[in-house]
């Protein structure tokens, strides 16, 4: 019999590629919490981690998480997108079968119906955390997931007989309470056993039956919650729809024969392609940056997708010298190029992978063995438009020649196309990174310049007002802010952070230059509410500022005719989830933003403003406040709209809590 402490708690278990896919990709587009957490949800496999890392002794798990949402904030977004990235090498490792892989695809439709099946319940029979349901209901089955990449078929049966056990065990080792381990551990029991069960049981045993769509199923909700069985229906109907809808934007077949390679071939060609442009990024486009540093300093992403050492050479004054490596205490090696029997230098001169294998080795194959303590060596060059730049040295083995060899040729590709786009668009940036850099940070430009054309105008009718000197202070420290932001766009380099920024200081001095150039008008108010607590917030200046104007000119165009009133006003300190926040609001009471534009509020996407406007504002506005690891939501009507915005308190120990 099995028993679940036997179970590794730190599971390494498979998703589909889609979905890993996608929330990488959210990650590196800089996505909200929100919308990465909605990504992360469907899948058991990133959800089980998420929980284990979220509710560990590390951050101090008090109270525990509940939902997918809240586990993502206690992390922060680096220490999740390194849990991503670690978790998307890994799937790259497990050897499934193709019988295997439908079991996976028809584990997730199951568990993610059987999760959005207990939310729905738990929100019509007013259970008081829809979430929580949610969450237990992803997990529920997480001891089938465990079974489909376990060998042999008997250990595999074993854990499919004890489902229950295995699922209550995680459950209770992550913190969630007595009554979760019982949806858990009670999770088949017949209906008519379940009459006088606690809320949350009740919602998980039904919610699974549910997902099977059978009339079992619906009679069940009869009499486990006294629920119709038209009533039922539609909601079985609708969360199958949205489960279909969400598998159609994943790419997920549902009723065909689901076929992994092409999934996984684009996870790979994706982890490659982020991990070779931020080395690229670190080299931050100095002259220097040749293409041989630039392959000098992705060794270590190679060691890092292949779980192999590596060494990389490079010319040098017609030898070939030894640049970098994955290990430490490298000899100066140098060699020469010219053929001598050796895999590397085989290699350097055919253009080729080479492969010890059966090979006799030379000295120097010997020595660089050695180097990388390993049995075999694979030697790959790397060419572009003709002209050789580096080759790497990699230790391998006899088992994992053929998956090595197919992620060193990707990996190859993707560092040659860098190349070529370092050549041709300047060095060390791929072309798309650079330009959406450049089209963010103008855009910023013109918010303080917009502010000084239109406040200049104001004072040239009274330069001799007491007030003068300050004026032309805020005046000089815009003019600043344009000056590095400018600079920002000539050299690449990403804004610092401040140890602290005092909300209200910034919101009095913005709202003296804004009241004259925004608010000039008769029809336009600008009102502030600033409290009397303390107001020092995590993050620079700039960042702050950034974040003000973008929303108090989307609030101002958005008014329309007739008198227009906006009003900020902060608040603090503000406790949610185990950290102290400084909260700003500001409110309009325009006619609320449109549909059209709710449906991707903070995404990048034309202006409908006109000419002169980039519709990138509040997706600036989104990025700087995660930067900041702050929070953002909005309320929108027919009464105007309000953005709500938590940002941590300066000298708050995030590190203790988050």
């Amino acid at each position: 019999m099995t028993n679940a402490m036997d179970i590794a708690a730190d599971l390494q278990l498979p998703s589909l590629p889609e979905v890993t896919l996608r929330a990488l990709k959210a990650c590196h587009a800089g996505d909200s919490y929100r919308e990465i957490s909605q990504i992360v949800a469907t899948d058991t496999a990133l959800v089980a981690r998420l929980l284990s890392l979220a509710n560990s002794a590390l951050y101090r798990s008090n109270p525990p998480i509940r939902s997918v949402e809240q586990a993502l904030l206690r992390l922060g977004t680096r220490r999740f997108q390194t849990l991503l990235l670690t978790s998307a090498l890994r799937q790259l490792l497990f050897e499934l079968g193709g019988d295997e892989w439908q079991q996976l695809r028809d584990f997730w439709r199951h568990s993610l119906t059987t999760a959005l099946t207990a939310r729905a319940l738990a929100t019509l029979t007013r259970y008081p955390s829809p979430e929580e349901a949610f969450l237990l209901g992803m997990v529920h089955n997480i001891g089938e997931l465990i079974a489909i990449k376990t060998q042999p078929q008997e250990r595999k049966q074993d854990i499919l007989n004890h489902q229950n056990e295995i699922a209550a065990h995680f459950v209770t080792v992550w913190g969630l309470g007595p009554l979760a381990a019982d949806a858990m551990r009670y999770q088949q029991s017949l209906p008519t056993q379940l009459r006088d069960a606690s809320h949350l049981v009740k919602l998980i045993s039904l919610s699974t039956r549910l997902a099977l769509s059978d009339s079992a199923g619906i009679a069940a909700a009869g009499t486990i919650f006294g629920l119709q069985e038209d009533l039922t229906r539609e909601i079985c109907d609708r969360i199958n729809e949205e489960v279909a809808t969400m598998a159609a934007s994943f790419g997920i077949p549902l009723d065909t024969a689901y076929q992994s390679e092409e999934g996984a071939r684009q996870l790979r060609q994706t982890l490659i392609h982020q991990a070779i442009a931020s080395k690229t990024l670190e080299l931050r486009a100095t002259d220097s940056a040749t293409p041989c540093d630039l392959i000098a300093s992705t060794v270590s992403s190679l060691g890092v997708l292949t779980g192999l050492p590596a060494l990389c050479f490079g010319p040098e004054a017609e030898e070939l010298r030894l640049l970098s490596g994955t290990g430490t205490n490298l000899p100066d090696l140098r060699l020469s190029p010219q053929p001598g029997g050796s895999v590397l230098t085989d290699a350097w001169n055919g253009g080729t992978l080479v492969s010890l294998n059966e090979r006799e080795p030379s000295v120097l194959d010997r020595q660089l063995l050695a180097i990388l303590r390993t049995p075999s060596l694979l030697a790959i060059p790397v060419q572009q438009g003709g002209q050789k730049h580096a080759i790497f040295a990699l230790g391998t083995d006899s088992e994992s020649m053929e998956v090595t060899t197919q992620l060193v040729r990707l990996f190859i590709h993707e560092l040659t196309q860098l190349i070529e786009s370092q050549t041709t668009e300047g060095p060390g940036v791929d072309s798309q990174i650079a330009h959406d850099r450049i089209r963010r940070q103008v855009h910023e430009v013109s918010n303080p310049l917009t502010i000084i054309k239109q406040y200049i105008f104001q004072l040239r009718a009274r330069m001799h007002d007491e007030t003068v000197q300050e004026d032309l202070d805020i005046i000089q420290e815009e003019l600043d802010r344009a000056g590095y932001l400018l600079l920002q766009i000539s050299t690449g380099d990403a804004p610092g952070t401040a140890s602290g920024t005092d909300l209200n200081r910034e919101l009095e001095s913005l709202a003296r230059i804004l009241q004259d150039s925004l608010f000039n008008s008769n029809d336009r108010t600008l009102k502030l509410k600033p409290c009397r607590e303390d107001t020092q917030v995590q993050g620079s200046a700039s960042a702050v500022r950034q974040i003000i104007i973008n929303l108090i000119r989307n609030a101002v165009e958005s008014l329309g005719p007739g008198n227009g009133e906006i009003s900020l006003s902060t608040a603090a300190p503000i406790f949610q989830n185990q950290r102290r926040w400084v909260e700003l609001q500001i409110t309009d009471n325009g006619p609320g933003i449109p549909e059209a534009v709710r449906r991707n509020l903070y995404a990048p996407v034309a202006s409908s403003k006109g000419q002169g406007h980039s519709g990138l504002g509040l997706s600036i506005v989104k990025q700087l406040i995660d930067d900041m690891e702050g929070i953002i939501a909005c309320h929108t009507g027919q009464e105007g709209t309000t953005f709500r915005i938590l940002l941590p308190a300066a000298g708050h120990n995030k590190h203790g809590t988050d």
